[in-house]
C-alpha cells in the first residue's frame, strides 16, 4: 500500500486531465483558493484528526441558540469556502432562520483543481478521508455550537455535489437531508478513470442498482433516509442532466417510492419542481430542473424573501436554490415540523372544493391553543378551529396542505401529513417544451425504460434516451405530455 502522502501526490497529478471537465475556465495546477477574507467567516482548527486534510470554516450568526440546525456547504472545483460563503446565499437564511453553517475547504494540496474527491473511495466512504473529516466538523459543531444532531444537512455544487451524495449514502445517521447541485449520484465513480464517464453520462443502471450503491455504503442501515433535493440545469454540458435523473432514481429507490412525481409545478427562473412523496405523503425527494441553465449553483440576487446570493463564476442568476432547499428541509421557521412538544394533527382531510376554494378539517390535538395551516409550504392562516376554508384559489389547480398545532406559548409542534386539494372547473393552459430527451427526463416530463424515453402521461415513445434526440412536448392537462413536433400552440386547451 502506498504511503498516504505519496498516494495524494499521485492523485493530484492524475486529476488534472479528468477534472478539468468540472472547471469551465483553466486554473494553474499550483494555484490554491484565496484564503477567506470575510469577517463573518472564521477558520476553525483542531476539529479532529482530519484524515482528509481539509480546512474548516464556519459562519455562526449572532444570537443563534443551542439546538439550532446545522448546514454543511461544499464548494465546487476551483472554488473556496469564502466563495461559497459570499455567493451561495446560505448566510442570508442562516441569519433569518437561525442556524449555523460549516464550509469545508479542500485545496490544491489535495487536488490540483481543489475538487473534493467524490470519485475516490479512499476519500468518499464511511470512516475514510475527506468524508470522515467533514463528519468530524459536524461533531465539532455539535459540541461547540450546540447544533442539533437530528437536524444536520449537507449541500454542495459539482464535485461538492458529488461528495454530498456520497456523504448522504455513507452517513445517513448523521445527515437528515441533502441538496446536490449539478452533481453526481452517490458512488457513481470509484476511480479516477470513471469520473469523466459519470460527468458526461452515468451508467444506465436501474433505480434498484443505483439504490444498491447507497445501501452498500452503510450496510445494515434501514433508515430513516435523508431527504434529498436535486438541482440541475438543462444546458449543463459539464455535469450532464442525466446525472439528475440517476440521482432521482437512486434516492426514490432508497425511499421505496416510484419515479413518477407526486406533483409538479413551475417556480421562478424557468424552474420546474417535481416532488416525490414518501408513504406518509411528505416530500422525500425533490428535483429542480432549471431550463437553459448551464453548470453552476442557482442564485437570485435581490432583497426579496425568496432572493439570495450574488453572481460569480458558477453562481448563476436564475432562482435562489438556498431558499427552496431550506424550505424543503424545514429550516424556515414558518415551515411545518418545527419540532415543538405537541404531536402532529391527525385526520387532515379535504371536506370540499369549489372553483376557487378548498375546505379542510382535522382532529383536535390535546393542549393545542391554535392551529396553523400551510399551503404548498407557505403559511396561510392561524386559527383556533379544527377546520378552515381557503379562498381565492385558481380553478382546476392542485394545492398541498398541512397543519401544525401550537401550545398556549405559541410553540408549534410537528407538521401533519399533507393532503392535496384540487379546485374544480377551469382548464390549465397548455405549455410547450422543446428539449433533448435527456432534458425532458431530467425535468420530469418523461421517463426512461429500456434505453428509450417515454412522455409522462401519454407514454409515447420519444426514441433513444440521449442528448442527440430532441422533441417538443405539449402539456395539457398538468402532468400529461404528448409529442408535438409538428407544432405546439401554448395556452390552448
Amino acid at each position: 500500500m502506498r504511503p498516504p502522502i505519496l498516494r495524494r501526490l499521485l492523485r493530484r497529478v492524475a486529476s488534472v486531465a479528468v477534472l478539468t471537465l468540472l472547471a469551465a475556465q483553466p486554473v494553474s495546477a499550483a494555484a490554491a483558493p484565496a484564503a477567506p477574507a470575510a469577517a463573518g467567516l472564521q477558520q476553525v482548527t483542531g476539529f479532529g484528526s482530519n484524515p482528509g486534510n481539509l480546512q474548516m470554516f464556519a459562519y455562526t450568526p449572532d444570537g443563534v441558540a443551542a439546538g439550532a440546525p446545522l448546514v454543511v456547504a461544499l464548494h465546487g472545483c476551483t472554488q473556496s469556502a469564502n466563495a461559497y460563503y459570499t455567493n451561495s446565499g446560505w448566510t442570508k437564511y442562516a441569519d433569518l432562520w437561525g442556524f449555523d453553517v460549516v464550509f469545508p475547504q479542500t485545496t490544491a494540496a489535495n487536488n490540483a483543481l481543489s475538487c473534493f474527491g467524490w470519485f475516490d473511495q479512499a476519500e468518499s466512504t464511511r470512516g475514510r478521508g475527506e468524508a470522515a473529516s467533514i463528519v468530524q466538523m459536524v461533531e465539532y459543531a455539535k459540541q461547540t455550537y450546540g447544533s442539533d444532531g437530528r437536524r444536520v444537512y449537507v449541500t454542495g455544487l459539482s464535485a461538492g455535489g458529488g461528495m454530498t451524495a456520497d456523504l448522504l449514502a455513507a452517513y445517513p445517521d448523521v445527515f437528515a437531508g441533502g441538496s446536490v447541485a449539478s452533481g453526481l449520484p452517490a458512488q457513481c465513480a470509484t476511480s479516477q478513470a470513471g469520473a469523466s464517464a459519470c460527468q458526461t453520462g452515468p451508467q444506465k443502471l436501474s433505480p434498484a442498482q443505483w439504490g444498491d450503491k447507497v445501501r452498500a455504503s452503510y450496510p445494515g442501515w434501514t433508515g430513516p433516509w435523508p431527504r434529498v433535493a436535486i438541482w440541475q440545469g438543462t444546458s449543463d454540458y459539464t455535469v450532464y442532466p442525466a446525472n439528475a435523473t440517476a440521482l432521482r432514481d437512486q434516492w426514490t429507490d432508497v425511499w421505496g417510492i416510484g419515479q413518477t412525481p407526486s406533483s409538479t409545478r413551475s417556480l421562478p427562473g424557468n424552474t420546474t419542481l417535481s416532488v416525490y412523496d414518501d408513504a406518509s405523503g411528505q416530500p422525500a425527494v425533490e428535483t429542480f430542473s432549471v431550463s437553459g441553465m448551464g453548470h453552476g449553483l442557482p442564485v437570485s440576487p435581490g432583497s426579496g424573501a425568496e432572493q439570495c446570493g450574488s453572481t460569480a463564476a458558477y453562481f448563476l442568476n436564475t432562482i435562489c436554490s438556498a431558499y427552496h432547499t431550506g424550505v424543503f428541509w424545514g429550516l424556515d421557521k414558518e415551515t411545518p415540523g418545527g419540532g415543538g412538544g405537541l404531536p402532529a394533527p391527525a385526520g387532515l382531510k379535504v371536506t370540499g372544493v369549489t372553483d376557487n376554494s378548498a375546505s379542510l378539517a382535522w382532529n383536535a390535538v390535546t393542549g393545542a391553543a391554535s392551529y396553523t395551516v400551510y399551503r404548498d409550504g407557505a403559511k396561510v392562516t392561524t386559527t383556533a378551529s379544527t377546520s378552515f376554508t381557503d379562498t381565492g384559489l385558481t380553478a382546476g389547480t392542485s394545492y398541498r396542505y398541512s397543519v401544525t398545532a401550537a401550545d398556549p406559548s405559541g410553540t408549534a409542534g410537528a407538521g401533519s401529513s399533507a393532503v392535496t386539494a384540487t379546485t374544480s372547473g377551469g382548464t390549465a393552459p397548455a405549455r410547450c417544451f422543446t428539449a433533448t430527451n435527456y432534458a425532458h427526463v431530467a425535468a420530469g416530463r418523461a421517463h426512461t425504460s429500456g434505453g428509450h424515453a417515454y412522455a409522462n402521461g401519454s407514454e409515447q415513445d420519444m426514441g433513444l434516451y440521449n442528448v442527440f434526440v430532441t422533441h417538443t412536448l405539449r402539456e395539457s392537462p398538468a402532468g400529461h405530455f404528448v409529442i408535438a413536433d409538428s407544432g405546439c400552440q401554448a395556452g390552448s386547451a
